[in-house]
């Protein structure tokens, strides 16, 4: 079964923990330093923060799939999206290494769709392997590796 993956970048990890602990009603499954996640079953959402230098405001959109066949599926999907997809396989990134297929959609904002294969200690890895890279290289490990592009605000006057 898939699960919907949301990543927002904060300006403060603290109280944006104590905030979504309030607004989903349990503590995230995984702390670090830079980062929190929590696995929730209803809605059924890995909802991940990270304060790392990026803007404030969402970072990405995801599907997490539980196996092989469910990647392949989503691969296929992104693909008859007739946009250019990228893929990332045994990439470490956010705590875990996994194979990832991204793209960004026609408003702009980063979408990946990945089966995770294991936890890992660091955050990531740069494009070149490095754990000790510069934390702007590492964050860019969770983005297309063609580059992130810039988030556009959304201006509405609708209430949805």
């Amino acid at each position: 079964m898939k699960r919907f993956h949301v990543h927002v970048a904060v300006a403060d990890l603290a109280s944006s923990i104590r905030f979504y602990s309030a607004l989903f009603a349990t503590e995230p499954s995984v702390v670090k330093s830079d980062y929190a996640k929590w696995m929730l079953e209803d809605p059924r959402v890995n909802f991940a923060i990270s304060q790392r230098g990026a803007a404030p405001g969402l970072d990405h959109l995801g599907v997490q799939v539980e196996n092989e066949a469910e990647l392949a599926e989503m691969h296929a999907r992104l693909e008859g999206a007739a946009l250019p997809v990228d893929t990332q396989m045994d990439t470490a990134c956010c705590y875990a290494k996994s194979n990832k297929y991204w793209t960004v959609d026609p408003q702009g904002i980063a979408w990946e769709s990945y089966h995770t294969l294991n936890h890992i200690p660091v955050f990531g890895e740069s494009r070149n392997g490095q754990t000790s890279a510069p934390v702007s290289e590492v964050a860019a490990c969770c983005a297309p590796s063609s580059g992130k592009p810039v988030g556009i605000p959304v201006k509405s006057s609708s209430c949805c």
